[in-house]
């Protein structure tokens, strides 16, 4: 490996946001990639795949070794916690061991660039102040994606590589067994509701199909986060990334049953995770009659994190103009972003074609 080339470990390598990182990686011809994950993956002569558990310290240090030419770090791994102070520690102490084990002995590391989301706002507690900015002050502990960042700017201090923080808002893109992926949710919902003959309805909470919400598409999200660990003025900063449209559910969920040749019928509350639970069945069923790829029920279902988003009955959005002034650009029709995840869903047969 050249001197001249860049080397990023992507930790979390298996998720939405690190799979497709890892794919915009893989046009870029100046990187080699090195994907961190419980699962591993199957490596080639531009990635090279590690399976560690990142909660285990030895084992950390151990697998992470002889990453002597890492040249950047991208943190997008995530342990789920039934409550907000238990997300705390885990979260907090995998960051901890990636970096503590390779900081020492990467001399060209130039940046660690860290995933967060709007909990930073305290979206995830009620309604909160919107638009969200960067500058907004902190809320009330615990939340762990602020201690993150808190350990970041502490060991970054007389140090020669930077920081920076990435705020997308719910990432839509192609991952599997993912405890958050609302587009997998979205799509399996639908394609259970035209089995059962039945219209889509929209499950959430009172209020919700009328609140504004974004959402950031995760190939711009990969190309965003690139772009702030690249550019020098970008150090040490933190960006909200969207994909730069606001919408209401009650204008994209008729545009969404349209796709899977839906009627819609008026919206009732209900949990997903409740009454997705019995479907497995159906599924398996599904997977038969129209030949699809052989996918667990279970990696399929993000039933918990839809209910979830489908409850913000308030409204759910930042300012992304930072990233703007800052010189990153990008957008896309969120409209189109759904469009084209469904679509790529059926392409692979992981859903059945809608008519």
């Amino acid at each position: 490996m050249t001197q001249s080339k860049k080397v990023a470990l992507v930790v979390g390598a298996n998720g939405v946001i690190g799979g497709n990182l890892i794919n915009h990686l893989l046009t870029l011809d100046d990187w080699h990639i090195i994907g961190l994950s419980r699962r591993g993956g199957v490596s080639t002569d531009r990635i090279t795949y590690i399976s560690v558990d990142l909660l285990d310290v030895q084992d950390t240090c151990q697998k992470l070794a002889d990453l002597t030419e890492v040249t950047h770090i991208f943190y997008a791994a995530y342990q789920d916690r039934p409550s907000w102070a238990e997300l705390v520690p885990p979260n907090v102490a995998m960051l901890r061991h990636v970096v503590e084990a390779v900081e020492p002995i990467a001399p060209r590391l130039e940046h660690i660039s860290l995933m967060q989301g709007y909990k930073v706002y305290g979206a995830h507690l009620g309604p909160f102040k919107t638009p969200a900015r960067e500058s907004d002050a902190n809320h009330m502990p615990p939340e762990f994606n602020i201690d993150q960042q808190d350990f970041l700017e502490r060991r970054q201090v007389g140090q020669n590589w930077s920081w920076s923080a990435l705020r997308p808002s719910v990432v839509i893109g192609f991952g599997l067994g993912n405890p958050m992926n609302l587009v997998n949710a979205i799509a399996v919902y639908a394609s259970l509701s035209k089995a059962l003959d039945v219209p889509l309805r929209f499950p959430g909470k009172p209020g919700a199909y009328d609140s504004l919400i974004e959402m950031t598409d995760a190939g711009l999200l990969a190309r965003a986060t690139v772009w702030a660990a690249t550019t020098p003025r970008c150090a040490n900063q933190a960006f909200n990334i969207t994909n730069g449209d606001l919408f209401r559910w009650s204008e994209m969920w008729p545009k969404i049953a349209a796709h899977f040749d839906l009627q819609v019928a008026p919206e009732l509350p209900m949990s997903l995770a409740t009454i997705m639970a019995d479907k497995e069945p159906l599924w398996k069923e599904m997977i038969t009659a129209h030949a699809l790829s052989e996918h667990s029920y279970q990696s399929m279902s993000s039933w918990e994190f839809a209910d979830a988003v489908f409850s913000w009955n308030y409204d759910f959005f930042a300012d992304g103009s930072k990233a703007r002034r800052f010189g990153f650009h990008e957008h896309i029709d969120t409209e189109k972003m759904f469009t084209d995840a469904f679509t790529d869903l059926q392409v692979r047969k992981i859903i059945p074609l809608s008519k």
